[in-house]
């Protein structure tokens, strides 16, 4: 995505404009411009063509954007974790706000997508909703990761998407509670203490037994690997387990929810 990004304000100098001219020139905001030349925003395949034709690059644009690898897609501060993510050897996520990635539907990932703000371009969506949806695959690799989900009783709650889609997600919820090397606990709404107040994160351990924490921000990523600090987490991790519903209770509530529609 930098690369494109480069390739972009390189084409643009070239031809003697300035972002907000280019801006101009194709319909979009300058921020648009910028965020693409600065590898923060991808760059969309109809956009791309029409840069070619505007700056006379011969389908260089284009071509560059259909030949990007898939972890160009995504932003450049999530690319390490999720390489580390393709690997580990166990996983254990706390989410509040959303689903988590791995367990999502494909049509709760696109109303994920399309609640961004600012909005993105409905083929954007469709890319980022196709590569959610790929990294799930490392749920089903030859030897699956041990993987362990605590997930806020607010996101089984909502109705992101709709109630169509929230009765999908938790069906596929269920099954997923059912198969082997996957734990799922909700964690209760009402209760008086709470582990993890600072928000949700990820801890890892990699092929080679190193552990690392992983956390987002609104606008960025941190992943942790200073023994201190991922101490700390496993800690909260392992107190959440306890303050959570355990595994089975969990499925007694995703059946209720469901009986309920």
């Amino acid at each position: 995505m930098k690369l494109v990004g480069k390739l972009v304000g390189v084409f643009r100098t070239a031809a003697d404009l300035t972002q907000t001219q280019l801006a101009d020139r194709v319909g979009h905001q300058v921020e648009t411009i910028a965020s693409i030349e600065q590898g923060r925003r991808t760059l969309l395949p109809d956009l791309a063509r029409q840069l070619d034709h505007l700056l006379e690059t011969k389908g260089a644009l284009e071509t560059a954007v259909e030949n990007m690898p898939e972890v160009d897609l995504i932003p450049a501060w999530a690319e390490q974790f999720l390489d580390l993510e393709r690997d580990a050897l166990a996983l254990s996520f706390y989410e509040n706000q959303v689903i988590p990635g791995l367990l999502q539907t494909p049509n709760y990932a696109r109303a994920v997508f399309e609640s961004r703000v600012p909005t993105f371009a409905e083929e954007e969506v469709q890319t980022l909703t196709a590569m959610r949806l790929k990294r799930q695959d490392r749920l089903h690799r030859k030897t699956p990761p041990c993987i362990s989900f605590v997930v806020s009783e607010a996101t089984v709650l909502a109705h992101l998407g709709g109630a169509e889609v929230r009765m999908e997600m938790l069906r596929h919820l269920r099954h997923c509670a059912g198969l082997p090397g996957i734990t799922i606990q909700v964690m209760p709404l009402g209760r008086h203490t709470h582990a993890a107040l600072d928000g949700p994160f990820v801890l890892l351990e990699t092929p080679d037994h190193q552990h690392l924490a992983y956390a987002e921000t609104q606008r960025g990523s941190q992943l942790i690997a200073e023994p201190n600090e991922v101490s700390i987490l496993a800690q909260r991790y392992a107190m959440l387990r306890t303050q959570a519903l355990n595994p089975e209770d969990t499925k007694g509530l995703l059946d209720r929810l469901l009986g309920e529609q």
